[in-house]
């Protein structure tokens, strides 16, 4: 007698929690609550009769039992989704779906649009901002743009921009301050920061000053929020020039000019092996982000 097949959305939840290790990030991924989530999990539990993942704390890790049974469905959901996509032919369209942080998309590509429609007006573009990883074997993605050093496997990339990153400030606090005549004389304004608090520590040594103390003043892990700190006169910030250029042409921000350090990650064009004439390998890789997404 053929054994009873597990729900499939309790094979969902599991897959989705096994691979975040996060009840939460799951939910997200699959617009349920947490609490769905974990009722899902333990559903499955029962049918198998084995405990899928240990609870530590708040966190939670995969058992043995759990290891050993998330490569199959991981396969089985990849499987079923190669065949999916071979049976169904989609419609030529012209409809190109392109995946960009939230910041990126807003100071850079939406301004863009307008020359890029004019010059293939046959092309649709469907753009989805979002922060998190883009995985073109499940989210119905054609190409991704973030920042890295585009070496992504399975997956070619093409550089759009270099990272020039230059220190800009509200009018307001270059009116409190005096417009600075050398970099050094930024070490006396408050700055923000990245999240990992590099960045200006990068930029004075390219400016040959190497002692610069501590990194203080707030950081935040979104540079729309950088900029959004720095509009509000909290402090002088370090950001990708080509994505503020707007804001300092028209006055909203104040740029130092000449004062610039190229990062070592670069803007890059993420896509799958077989699209845009890359050759070879699989679709199945994650495009990575990198600082100032």
């Amino acid at each position: 007698m053929e054994h009873q097949l597990p729900p499939l959305n309790a094979l969902r939840a599991f897959e989705a929690a096994a691979r975040h290790l996060s009840v939460k990030n799951a939910a997200d991924e699959l617009c349920v609550t947490p609490g769905a989530v974990s009722q899902l999990v333990k559903t499955l539990e029962l049918h198998l009769g084995v405990q899928l993942f240990r609870r530590v704390n708040r966190g939670i890790f995969l058992s043995d039992a759990g290891q050993a049974y998330l490569p199959p469905v991981r396969n089985a959901f990849r499987q079923i989704s190669d065949a999916t996509q071979k049976l169904a032919v989609p419609a030529d369209t012209g409809l190109l779906t392109v995946s960009a942080t939230p910041f990126f998309a807003a100071a850079w590509l939406v301004p863009h649009l307008k020359s890029f429609q004019k010059a293939h007006p046959g092309i649709d573009l469907q753009v989805r901002a979002s922060n998190t990883l883009a995985d073109f074997s499940r989210d119905g993605v054609d190409v991704a743009i973030r920042h890295g050093m585009g070496q992504y496997p399975g997956l070619a990339s093409q550089r759009v921009l270099t990272v020039e990153m230059v220190p800009v400030a509200a009018p307001a606090l270059v009116a409190e301050h005096g417009k600075p005549k050398k970099p050094a004389d930024l070490l006396q304004w408050p700055r923000v920061n990245d999240a990992e608090r590099k960045g200006w520590r990068l930029w004075f040594e390219a400016q040959g000053i190497a002692d610069t103390g501590p990194a203080r003043g707030p950081s935040f892990d979104d540079a729309g929020l950088l900029v959004g700190a720095v509009q509000a006169g909290q402090g002088v910030g370090l950001l990708p020039a080509a994505l503020v250029a707007n804001e300092v042409a028209e006055g909203r921000l104040v740029g130092g000019v000449g004062w610039v350090f190229f990062f070592f990650f670069c803007v890059v064009l993420v896509f799958s092996c077989g699209v845009g004439g890359g050759g070879g390998g699989g679709g199945g890789g994650r495009a990575a982000r990198g600082p100032g997404g």
